[in-house]
């Protein structure tokens, strides 16, 4: 088929625009595209002031993606799945999530894993190391209250000390008047104490009247005999 030159130089210029069109397409479909790269991750302190790793998506194309949390054991090769979220709807300004750690201390390493679709199914490099934050693990208090227990006062108290006891106020009280009323009997202590009593008197009295009778009757028997001998 035969073209006009005028016809087979627009049509040259029709297909010079539509493939700088393809290729601005497949350019802008490119740069979209969710990576590896689109993610970071860094030990720090949330508000709270608890250690979290906090994992950023600036992914333009808002690909969901599920990111997962592993610590690195002491052992060779050993490491521990602590904890996956996902991030819902990324943008290119950056959405971040944070993970929260079982423990937390300067050195210990993390794994984050990213998975985006069939997009993304790779590690964030490098690892995460905790730094030298002062911040704890989240619930976990950045200071212990004390539990030393408050030492009671080694004085004494002087009501305690100085005030004599009840019963030692009625013991002082009740002495003296024990020892201030008079006797019931009326005068048998004095009498008890030198061995008498009124009942010993009357007795030692009717004996002396007694002998003085007794006296008389002799002396009357003695006078009647010696009349009659004469």
């Amino acid at each position: 088929m035969f073209l006009s030159p005028h016809t087979a130089r627009a049509a040259r210029v029709i297909g010079t625009f539509g493939a700088a069109a393809a290729l601005s397409v497949g350019v802008a479909a490119t740069a979209s595209a969710c990576t590896i790269g689109d993610f970071s991750a860094a030990a720090v302190c949330d508000a709270g002031g608890n250690g979290v790793i906090r994992v950023t998506d600036r992914d333009a194309s808002g690909t969901p993606a599920t990111v997962s949390l592993y610590v690195q054991l002491s052992m060779p090769g050993g490491e521990r799945l602590i904890t996956t979220r996902t991030i819902e709807h990324p943008t290119a300004q950056g959405v971040s999530v944070d993970l929260t750690p079982l423990d937390w201390y300067a050195g210990e390493t993390f794994r984050i894993h990213v998975k985006a679709t069939d997009k993304v199914d790779d590690d964030i490099q490098p690892m995460t190391v905790v730094g030298d934050e002062t911040c704890a693990p989240s619930g976990t208090p950045s200071s212990s209250p004390s539990t030393t227990p408050a030492q009671p006062s080694s004085t004494p108290s002087a009501t305690a000390t100085g005030a004599p006891s009840p019963a030692q106020s009625s013991s002082t009280a009740a002495a003296p008047a024990a020892s201030g009323a008079p006797s019931p009997a009326g005068g048998s202590g004095n009498l008890a104490e030198t061995g008498a009593s009124s009942g010993t008197t009357v007795i030692a009295g009717t004996a002396a009247a007694l002998v003085v009778a007794g006296g008389g009757i002799v002396l009357a028997l003695r006078r009647r005999a010696a009349h009659g001998s004469r």
